[in-house]
């Protein structure tokens, strides 16, 4: 048995899982394939107690799986004791000893205490929790359990959670690691008259009207209660499937939290999950999160507020940021539908009035929304500011505003500045009013109104007179630090910028050493892209690096076979410094974090940008 990972995102995988010379495509669904339940003809695998040649890769059950070798020497865990609701733990710990018999399956017991002994089977590929179903009715311990038992397992071997797998929960679940469901939810509804959906699941004389068109209820010609009970199996068998082939895109396009938001508003329990999942286990996520990507990040929620890449980005503002030092006045501003702002037509007419002035660039501007709090605009660029939507009403929750008012009291607190000056909508301007020291308002019908703007412009004339006029050169270089410390910290920013000067037109500018280029911003990446020049100025940071071995030849990406060490704070989307032997010898991006490149045997770690 052999497993790749292929895609991520967040804590979810596409891989493909090979047994014995099959592949098959992962996260996915075992169906179970016994003489009295026959697998459907779509089924990518099997779960199986026969000993046939199959055409599908197969999982087995029964004395190749779960029996120890030889009964008469002690307990073993049968198949029918895997979907039982309790099993006595002092099976469990007598189960232990057959388990290291075992091949490439390992049983998990329910409890969290028996998960380190276990997960050092080298030999196991896939972790199969028993009493999932018990587990999963306590959320908090549930959720604990399964990040726990993610981290032990490492990033290379799979999670099976059998009978819980439904078209709702799927997608919440394979969020949290998991790799591997199977059909048992599906038969067991199907025996009660159930159809699932992925808003629900409803009996099948509480629907007026046929359920869905899949190919089994299209073949009814009269209402929902007169289905049998092959066409409800039916029916739930293409609605798994379905669900995990969404599962598997949305994997793939970074979209699976947008998909997890959605399922989890038809249960209080899921949506209960997935706060616990974010309030307690924030590293967990964040250390899987990539740090930038394309894909459009749709608050819709109140789970948007707290997702994993929306807390980072808030945290490495109020840590890592600190204003230009040449700027005096802080400009608060709304934010805009478009992306990045300085494109969309409000803020061209900010800034049209802004750059009218004698001294503009003593004016730093700050965008005030949600679910981001503030957005300097050196980070316009970056992900999530540069990607994101909200439903726009003009009316914000007490969640919203708490949030906007404790990272701008953060901020102010390390960063002063002689005047604020607040272009924002007065429902923006009520709750933050108290908390800034005698702020001058300027907006005052609509932002965009020439009244409003006039003002902005009289304002900003009157305060921006009185200070040295700060040139452009100091102040992109100021720009361009801001953005570095935001991806790489304060220290390694003034060591990549020492000396330095920023050329070319925004968003587009190069960072140059004389004549040397060390690194460019664009506004498709909107991160700092280090040349070799760059990468081996930071090379004595000891951050962001990863050491390939000595007779590692280089050619293109880095795979993760090649990777000797590497640094554990690297995120997806970091630029990554590649050593060998002591020496910079590339360049790239990070396709693993950091600690999955340590524990990989498969897969590009780096893609190069730049080698010798």
């Amino acid at each position: 048995m052999q497993f790749s990972v292929q895609k991520r995102d967040g804590p979810a995988r596409v891989g493909e899982l090979t047994i014995k010379e099959k592949t098959v495509v992962t996260p996915n669904i075992l169906y179970v394939d016994t003489a009295r339940c026959r697998a459907p003809s779509f089924a990518d695998i099997h779960i199986t107690d026969t000993t046939k040649a199959e055409k599908k890769p197969v999982i087995r059950i029964g004395t190749s799986l779960f029996s120890g070798k030889n009964k008469k020497k002690g307990c073993c865990l049968e198949k029918y004791l895997l979907y039982q609701k309790d099993v006595p733990l002092g099976l469990h710990r007598e189960a232990l000893r057959h388990q290291k018999q075992q091949g490439d399956c390992c049983l998990i017991p329910a409890q969290k205490d028996m998960i380190d002994d276990l997960a050092q089977q080298k030999n196991a590929m896939v972790f199969i929790i028993a009493n999932a179903r018990q587990l999963s009715s306590q959320q908090s311990a549930f959720v604990d359990y399964m990040v726990y038992l993610r981290k032990q397992v490492g990033y290379q071997r799979l999670i099976y959670l059998p009978s819980i797998g439904t078209p709702m929960t799927m997608a919440l679940f394979a969020y949290m690691g998991v790799d591997l469901f199977d059909s048992f939810s599906a038969f067991l509804a199907a025996r009660h008259g159930i159809l699932l959906f992925p808003t629900g699941a409803y009996k099948k004389s509480e629907l007026r009207e046929l359920p869905c068109h899949c190919p089994s209820c299209s073949t009814i010609k009269k209402d929902s209660s007169t289905m049998s009970f092959e066409h409800i199996l039916s029916h739930n068998y293409y609605r798994l499937t379905s669900e995990i082939k969404l599962i598997r895109n949305a994997i793939t396009t970074g979209g699976l939290r947008e998909l997890v938001e959605t399922r989890v508003r038809a249960d209080p329990q899921l949506s209960a999950m997935l706060r616990l999942l974010d309030l307690h286990h924030y590293q967990f996520l964040e250390e899987r999160i990539p740090i930038t990507r394309k894909t459009m990040l749709l608050a819709t929620t109140k789970e948007s507020l707290s997702r994993p890449e929306v807390r980072r980005f808030q945290e490495r503002i109020v840590e890592c940021c600190n204003k230009p030092k040449s700027t005096h006045v802080l400009l608060l501003l709304p934010c805009s539908a478009k992306k990045p702002y300085s494109f969309s037509p409000s803020h061209k007419l900010f800034r049209e009035r802004l750059l009218s002035m004698e001294n503009p660039l003593v004016v730093h501007e700050m965008i005030v929304t949600s679910p981001l709090g503030i957005v300097p605009r050196e980070l316009e660029l970056t992900y999530p500011a540069s990607a994101y939507d909200i439903a726009v009403t003009g009316h914000w929750d007490e969640d919203e505003k708490k949030m906007i008012r404790t990272l701008l009291q953060h901020y102010l607190k390390n960063n002063h500045y002689d005047s604020v000056v607040m272009h924002l909508p007065e429902s923006l301007q009520t709750f933050l009013h108290d908390i800034i020291p005698n702020p001058v308002c300027t907006c005052l019908d609509s932002p965009t109104s020439d009244r409003s703007l006039n003002e902005l412009g009289e304002v900003l004339q009157k305060v921006t007179r009185m200070y040295d006029r700060v040139t452009v050169k100091n102040r992109a270089l100021e720009n361009m630090r801001l953005l570095a410390s935001y991806q790489f910290g304060e220290k390694i920013a003034d060591e990549l910028l020492s000396n330095c000067i920023i050329q070319g037109k925004y968003p587009y500018q190069k960072i140059m050493d004389h004549s040397t280029q060390l690194g460019m911003i664009t506004e498709e990446r909107g991160m700092i892209s280090l040349t070799l020049q760059g990468a081996e100025r930071l090379a004595a940071a000891e951050h962001y690096w990863a050491d390939i071995y000595s007779d590692f030849t280089l050619k293109g990406s880095v795979f993760a076979p090649g990777i000797k060490d590497a640094d554990p704070s690297i995120r997806i989307g970091d630029d990554v410094i590649i050593r060998k032997n002591k020496g910079v010898c590339a360049v790239g991006v990070a396709l693993m974090n950091g600690r999955e490149m340590n524990e990989s045997n498969y897969g590009e770690a780096v893609k190069v940008r730049h080698h010798h």
